[in-house]
């Protein structure tokens, strides 16, 4: 090794007599000393870098009146002229699709957002009362989103929100009744939500329910269909309007990896019957498989008729047999869930992927994906079949449609 290249296991190590800085839109760039130049390239590894986002929470750019600009850490009340998200550089890509996994199924929803700032950014979060669905909510918060708790029970959400400005007195946290159940909750959500004039930067669909005995619901439709997907496909077309108009936003729906199991294969296999099934064709685990088929399905369509509008929608799994209130409704899925609890992910670890497919600038451009544990992954070859995504939107259309008829005429 050459005597003006340090002695490091790190490859990005600046050699002596250098300096790496931030030019003002973000482009890393390298200072010789020695040589009194700069070069875009880092001196070792040749690769360019950038840095895009926000400044950390609590961080100030501060141009002085010289010129020169410099970085405030309020928190800890500390001046630099180091930009911090140097920390977080990375290499400059020739494509969106140009993806390097950086974090995996051991990291938390916390860790990815590390050092992130969502001040100014709205989160509705479906389900955020509860397992993984109020982990999100507490991760946003925590640096600075505007979490509102779209919930069906809002007496227990009001304790969780509590419990969040306990360590966070000045999160911002508001809660709307929404029953999924109900076709007309849905709508009087979206019309309070629009009401109050709020923009919109993150649609996280991650209510769901599992292992239900045969319930029909008052729009009469079985639950686990309307409940996962049909109530969802309906809250995202009200606020479709308020998605593109907030961009750049992101639409993230919990699937699982369960939506590999349904026997639906082909378009004409996509049916009301097929989808909401009927009482004598009907067992919990099926049903579920079914939804989280229509979740990847919808997520796929659904980011095709935005493209160009700068939103971008993805499903995910966030992980299997995570000790959420999920279980709750068998006595024999809880034993399972129990056995299993220590082998599986926390609901921190749980709700990593969902923070990541929301905020972090390697999705900013990608959408129509599948991933899991914070990576694109192969989800079923009928997830990706665009024209089953499509007849499950005209369908689903069509239900939604039928039964929306039906409430104004009572």
């Amino acid at each position: 090794m050459s005597n003006n290249i340090i002695d490091t296991d790190s490859e990005d190590e600046i050699p002596p007599g250098w300096e790496e800085r931030v030019t003002f839109e973000g482009r890393v760039f390298y200072a010789s000393h020695d040589q009194q130049n700069t070069q875009w390239k880092h001196p070792v590894t040749g690769k360019e870098k950038y840095v895009r986002g926000e400044l950390p929470y609590g961080w100030e750019r501060v141009i002085q009146d010289d010129g020169t600009i410099v970085y405030v850490d309020h928190i800890n009340k500390k001046t630099c002229f180091t930009d911090p998200r140097l920390a977080f550089a990375e290499p400059l890509k020739t494509s969106p699709k140009d993806f390097r996994q950086k974090f995996d199924g051991n990291s938390s929803a916390l860790q990815i957002l590390n050092g992130r700032d969502l001040t100014g950014k709205y989160a509705i979060i479906t389900g955020a009362s509860d397992g993984i669905g109020y982990e999100t909510a507490k991760s946003l918060a925590f640096h600075g989103a505007t979490i509102i708790m779209a919930c069906r029970n809002t007496e227990k959400a009001e304790k969780c929100k509590s419990n969040i400005l306990k360590d966070r007195p000045k999160a911002t946290i508001e809660i709307l009744h929404l029953d999924l159940a109900s076709l007309r909750s849905v709508k009087q959500f979206a019309e309070e939500y629009k009401r109050r004039a709020w923009p919109l930067h993150m649609l996280i669909l991650n209510a769901g329910v599992f292992g239900l005995p045969y319930v029909v619901t008052e729009n009469d439709l079985e639950m686990t269909f309307q409940v996962n997907h049909l109530s969802h496909f309906y809250l995202t077309k009200l606020l479709y309007d308020l998605l593109v108009s907030s961009a750049p936003s992101r639409v993230v729906v919990l699937s699982s990896e369960s939506h590999r199991f349904p026997k639906i294969h082909m378009v004409e296999d996509v049916t009301e019957d097929s989808l909401s099934l009927p009482k004598d064709k009907y067992s919990d685990m099926n049903a579920y498989n079914i939804s989280k088929l229509c979740n990847n399905l919808f997520s796929l369509h659904l980011n095709k008729l935005l493209a160009g509008k700068k939103v971008t929608s993805n499903s995910l799994h966030p992980g299997s047999c995570i000790s959420t209130n999920l279980q709750r409704n068998w006595w024999l899925y809880r034993v399972v869930f129990f056995i299993v609890r220590p082998f599986t992910k926390s609901k921190q670890q749980g709700a990593a992927t969902t923070v990541y497919c929301a905020t972090h600038p390697d999705v900013e451009e990608i959408g129509g994906m599948y991933f899991n544990n914070c990576c694109p992954c192969q989800p079923s070859k009928e997830s990706m079949d665009e024209q089953l995504a499509e007849k499950l939107w005209t369908v689903s259309e069509t239900i939604l449609q039928d039964r929306l008829a039906r409430l104004t005429s009572i």
